[in-house]
């Protein structure tokens, strides 16, 4: 490459620059950490401040900050033009570079990372150059310079040529830079179907709700189902232990089998034992005849064992043996029987504080706890709290021949402003007492029970959200959960939602989301 003939002295010392410049190329370093030295060497050793690097996607729709010095992250985050946007812009869609003497003369010029807010532009002159790779821009490099207000325009112009230079030295850096954000997109996006693939495989027939813990707990039942992993899923009383444990079973490879549950909490110790692992004839008092255990009857199905920390430390014992031996004997019998079931256990209770309490055997917790599905109570569901209700009221309704077919909007404030202690079991029994007493065809809150029209005393002094604002809360759920997913892309989220960019970015200034802080999630 051949640097034009630069008049140095007028600006910079341009041979430092260069030697700077070449070694830092020849460390060989990590990409983000190479352009940004460069910058600060255009900084210390050229007085060119708030230096960009910007990289053109690989899809030649935006150009996006990707090195700034002198500018804090969040600001960098919001440089983000398209072609032809901006002066930037403008220097990605021509290819040619922009020199503007003063910042406070060019309306073209929209400082989209607020870097230049508190500066006084009008001794600011900017330059902007095209990083070009065979004739291609593959991105931008631009710099402030102070002046005295009255910059030479040639001393300007010769800055612009060497900056022109340096853009030729680095694009090499560049393009690694976009190979290397092109791989990582194609990873998220790869992730982002695998996570959308999971949950559609984990999404039970029989589980209504779109909440992120809920497509979270989906993604999980994906996961686990398809191998014989002892599973333990905890959760308050009413989640709904037993649908997701139907689940499991529905989706694993013991579906063919059959899904026996057992409450352990309401079988007294006596009988939980033979319960569990039968018994023969004679074994105790009233046992007139042989008996086959649940263990036994989930043979080549799967044994759900709900509530298992109320199990005695004795019934522990045999259970834990059943589970390290995959065997079995009845109560009063001698000889072992083999079995395969998948065990699925719940309980509502910390088995942790259990076994420091002495109450749940230490050993037993371990083989139990080998993949655990932590399920949300209602009342951090948002707005599925609005399907479920729905989905009964519509259940309900057509078993009791009745005309409701909508819940009004002050029935719809008190479901959602209600703590709902027995979760999903709690709301269906609300709802079914509600379609049995509404007299037209929606349910009003004056037809739910007078738990929901009492408010709590924590609740007392604070107004009820309107439904405009649950349905604004569930909306900037989902669009959170969209940047999650898509590591703050807008563009993304935007498509994962079935929308437009503009929409979004509509909803995340109306809603105050900072996406930016997604991708680094």
């Amino acid at each position: 490459m051949i640097i034009p003939e630069i008049n140095w002295k007028l600006s910079f010392n341009g041979i430092s620059v260069l030697y700077h410049t070449a070694r830092i190329l020849a460390s060989g370093g990590e990409l983000q950490k190479v352009m940004a030295d460069i910058l600060e060497v255009l900084e210390i050793h050229a007085g060119m401040n708030r230096g960009m690097i910007s990289i053109l996607s690989t899809d030649n729709s935006r150009l996006v900050a990707d090195v700034a010095r002198g500018i804090s992250e969040r600001d960098r985050r919001k440089g983000t033009y398209k072609l032809g946007e901006g002066v930037t812009g403008k220097v990605v869609e021509t290819g040619r570079s922009i020199l503007i003497p003063k910042l406070n003369d060019e309306p073209a010029f929209l400082d989209k990372t607020g870097a230049r807010a508190n500066l006084m532009v009008h001794n600011v002159a900017f330059l902007c150059v095209p990083i070009k790779a065979e004739n291609r821009v593959v991105g931008t490099l631009s710099v402030d310079r102070v002046t005295d207000g009255n910059a030479d325009q040639s001393m300007l112009e010769d800055e612009m040529r060497f900056l022109e230079a340096i853009a030729d030295l680095i694009v090499r850096v560049v393009l690694e830079r976009r190979k290397s954000q092109a791989r990582i997109s194609a990873l998220e996006e790869e992730n982002l179907h695998l996570r959308k693939t999971l949950e559609d495989m984990g999404r039970p027939e029989k589980v209504i709700g779109n909440s992120s813990a809920m497509r979270e707990v989906f993604r999980q039942i994906a996961q686990v189902a398809p191998s014989p992993t002892t599973v333990l899923i905890l959760g308050e009383t009413g989640t709904g232990k037993e649908v997701i444990a139907r689940a499991i079973h529905d989706k694993s490879q013991y579906k063919g089998g059959s899904f026996i549950a057992v409450n352990c909490a309401a079988l007294p110790e006596t009988l939980l034992e033979s319960e569990l692992f039968g018994h023969e004839k004679g074994s105790f008092t009233g046992a007139t005849a042989r008996r086959i255990g649940r263990f036994e009857s989930a043979a080549g199905g799967t044994l759900f064992l709900d509530e298992i920390g109320e199990m005695s430390l004795t019934a522990q014992s045999r259970l834990l043996r059943a589970i390290q031996e995959k065997e079995i004997q009845r109560v009063g019998g001698t000889e072992p029987i083999r079995i395969d079931v998948r065990l699925v256990c719940a309980t509502n209770r910390n088995l942790e504080e259990d076994v420091s309490a002495g109450r749940f055997r230490e050993d037993l917790y371990y083989r139990i706890n080998v993949f655990t599905i932590p399920l949300p109570p209602l009342r951090n569901r948002g707005a599925d709290i609005f399907l479920l209700a729905d989905h009964f009221s519509k259940a309900y309704a057509k078993r009791y021949n009745k005309s409701v077919n909508r819940i009004s909007t002050p029935a719809i404030d008190m479901l959602a402003s209600y703590h709902w202690p027995g979760n999903v079991r709690e709301l269906e029994n609300v709802v079914e007492r509600a379609v049995i007493v509404a007299r037209g065809d929606s349910i009003d809150g004056h037809d739910l029970p007078p738990t929901l029209q009492m408010k709590s005393h924590d609740q007392a002094d604070r107004r009820p959200d309107t439904f405009q604002r649950m349905v604004e809360a569930y909306e900037k759920e989902l669009i959170i959960d969209a940047l999650k997913d898509t590591r703050g892309n807008q563009t993304k989220a935007a498509t994962l939602l079935g929308t437009t960019k503009r929409i979004i970015q509509y909803k995340i200034t109306k809603y105050g989301i900072e996406y930016a802080r997604f991708r680094h999630t």
